[in-house]
């Protein structure tokens, strides 16, 4: 795991933290040197604060998108909405605000890296074949876009589409309820594993993510409630 934060005292405390959870931790001090690093070796997940020297962590996090999909937890000092927002259209999976209780960031890394190896099992929908689930999962078809469960591939047109962990767990969990409202609370709670009311922010910023790649009619917004994947 690639820890990127510039404050010596929180970047040594967050190592030790995590390290005794029982993480290997690699850490720096700066935005340059984590995309250096981050191209050099291979991380299950990277930690990157917003504010950085050379390069910041909105910065690295798109640098790191272009070519990885690797899960990314972003730490801003200030909850700024901008900060938050800025971060989630780069690509960032989820974020906390410091300071943060080592349980609590514990608790998102553990949901991040389920999401980094989501198996899920076959779910609804129309199927190519004969309809029958199998170990391998289910080829579910919305019109050009195809889900295909067991190998986790997504494809509009016949062309694959690349998702991050979380913006693939999030499409599965609208193929499982078809034309099917789901609050914000809701995916909230189960694709980003938040036991308490999260922020929104999350689910809509992750949801523009997905129009962008699968097309913008593809996931419908209800006003006031929430979302709903088109059949």
């Amino acid at each position: 795991m690639l820890l990127v934060e510039d404050d010596d005292l929180m970047r040594r405390s967050f190592t030790v933290a995590l390290e005794r959870y029982g993480y290997r931790m690699k850490a720096v001090a700066d935005g340059l040197t984590g995309l250096e690093l981050f191209r050099d070796e291979r991380f299950d997940l990277l930690i990157l604060d917003v504010m950085l020297p050379g390069l910041d962590g909105i910065g690295l996090c798109r640098r790191v998108r272009e070519t990885s999909l690797v899960p990314v937890l972003m730490m801003s000092a200030r909850g700024d909405g901008l900060d938050v927002v800025a971060g989630l259209e780069a690509g960032a999976d989820d974020y906390v605000v410091k300071p943060v209780d080592t349980y609590v960031l514990v608790a998102r890394i553990r949901s991040l890296l389920r999401r980094a190896t989501y198996a899920p099992a076959a779910g609804p929908g129309r199927t190519t074949d004969d309809g029958e689930p199998t170990s391998e999962g289910r080829l579910l078809v919305f019109g050009d876009l195809t889900i295909d469960t067991g190998g986790l591939e997504v494809c509009v047109s016949g062309s694959p589409v690349a998702l991050t962990p979380t913006e693939l767990k999030l499409l599965l969990e609208f193929a499982a309820h078809p034309g099917i409202v789901l609050e914000r609370h809701t995916l909230l709670r189960n694709v980003w594993e938040y036991g308490w009311d999260g922020d929104s922010r999350v689910v809509d910023l992750c949801v523009q993510r997905l129009r962008g790649k699968l097309g913008r009619d593809r996931i419908e917004t209800v006003r006031g409630f929430g979302y709903k994947l088109r059949r």
